[in-house]
C-alpha cells in the first residue's frame, strides 16, 4: 500500500519513535495544503498579514484554502470544519476571540490534522489542541506602550493628574486583552496616569473616530492622552480630534500600536507620537511552520516575533523602509 501524507500525520500523531525521521520523502506525493482562517480585513495589518501568507504559500509551492471570517467566530469554526471535510494537511488561523475553540479543535485533532495558531492565542482545556503558535507578545506590546508613556510624562505632562482615553480592540481578542494589560501592568507604577475612560473601537478606523468622537464630546475630564490598541482606530481618532479644533500629538499625545506605513505617515506629519511594532509578515515562517509539523520534526510551543518602538522623530527616515 503507498505511504500517503495522511498516513505519515496519522503516524506523527501516536508519536515519536514511529521512523518519523523519513518523513520527509512525501514532499514529492502532492502539494502541501493548508486551510487558513482569517479574522477578516478590518486593518492595514490585517491586509499586510494575508497578503503575506497567500505570497509565501505560492513561493513554497502550497496549495493555500483562505477563509475570511468577517470578524465572527461563528464564520471561522465553519472554516475550520469545512477545513476538516476537505482533509487538508495542516489547519491554520487567527481567533476572532480567546475562547470557545475548543470542540472544533478537539475535531481537528480527532481527524489527526495539526492546527497552527497565527497572530492571536486561544484558551482552551486542552493544550495538544493545537501544536504551536507564532506570533506577536502582545502583553509586552502594552508595557512597550506604557514605558513610553510613562517617560514622555516625566518629561511633557502637566503637574497633576494625566487623563488617558483608551481604545480597545474586539471585545474579546487576545490582543485587546494583552496589550491593555501590560499597558495597565507598568501604568501602576505611575499613579497619576489615569485611563478615565476606555472603550473598543473594534481595531476599524471608522469606530476609532466614532468614539474618539464620543470622548471629545464628554468634557469633564481634560483628554491629556490617547492610547489606542492599533493603528487604524488611532488614524481614526486623529480625524477626531482634528474635526474638534484639537492639534493631535500636540494637544493630545498619541500612542498606538502596530506600525503600519499610516501611522508613519501620520507621525512624519506630526499627528501621532509613537508606534509599536506588531509585525504582520508571517507568511514564510507559517509555511516553514507547517511544513516541519507534517515532517514530523520538533518545533517551538511558542514563536515570538521580534519588533521594535518608532517614534515620529524616525518617522521619515524609516518610511521608505516600511513593506506594510
Amino acid at each position: 500500500m503507498k505511504t500517503t501524507r495522511r498516513h505519515l500525520l496519522a503516524l506523527a500523531a501516536l508519536g515519536p519513535g514511529l521512523g518519523l525521521a523519513g518523513t520527509a520523502a512525501f514532499a514529492a506525493d502532492k502539494p502541501l495544503v493548508i486551510g487558513f482562517s482569517q479574522v477578516g480585513a478590518e486593518s492595514e495589518w490585517r491586509t499586510a498579514n494575508s497578503n503575506s501568507i497567500k505570497d509565501a504559500a505560492k513561493q513554497a509551492g502550497i496549495t493555500l484554502k483562505f477563509a475570511d471570517a468577517q470578524q465572527k467566530q461563528e464564520n471561522q469554526v465553519k472554516a475550520i470544519r469545512s477545513f476538516i471535510a476537505q482533509r487538508v494537511d495542516v489547519i491554520a488561523f487567527s481567533p476572532v476571540v480567546e475562547s470557545g475553540w475548543d470542540t472544533v479543535l478537539r475535531e481537528a485533532k480527532n481527524a489527526r490534522i495539526p492546527v497552527i495558531l497565527t497572530d492571536r492565542a486561544v484558551k482552551v482545556s486542552d493544550p495538544s489542541l493545537y501544536v504551536t503558535f507564532i506570533g506577536s507578545d502582545f502583553v509586552e506590546e502594552g508595557r512597550k506602550a506604557g514605558r513610553w508613556l510613562v517617560d514622555w510624562a516625566r518629561k511633557n505632562a502637566p503637574a497633576g493628574d494625566v487623563n488617558i482615553v483608551e481604545l480597545q480592540g474586539t471585545v474579546g481578542s487576545a490582543p485587546a486583552l494583552d496589550r491593555k494589560r501590560g499597558f495597565e501592568e507598568i501604568l501602576a507604577s505611575e499613579p497619576r496616569l489615569k485611563i478615565v475612560r476606555s472603550q473598543s473601537g473594534d481595531f476599524t478606523r471608522a469606530k476609532g473616530k466614532e468614539v474618539m468622537e464620543a470622548f471629545l464630546k464628554a468634557k469633564d475630564k481634560k483628554i491629556h492622552v490617547l492610547f489606542a490598541h492599533n493603528d487604524d482606530m488611532a488614524i481614526g481618532a486623529i480625524q477626531a480630534i482634528e474635526e474638534a479644533g484639537l492639534k493631535p500629538a500636540k494637544d493630545i499625545a498619541i500612542v498606538s500600536i502596530d506600525g503600519v506605513r499610516g501611522a508613519f505617515q501620520a507621525m512624519a506629519a506630526g499627528k501621532l507620537n509613537v508606534t509599536v511594532e506588531c509585525n504582520p509578515m508571517l507568511g514564510p515562517q507559517l509555511m516553514q511552520l507547517a511544513k516541519d509539523v507534517v515532517a514530523g520534526k520538533s518545533v517551538a510551543r511558542r514563536i515570538t516575533t521580534e519588533e521594535g518602538v518608532f517614534t515620529a522623530d524616525v518617522a521619515a527616515k524609516e518610511l521608505p523602509n516600511r513593506k506594510y
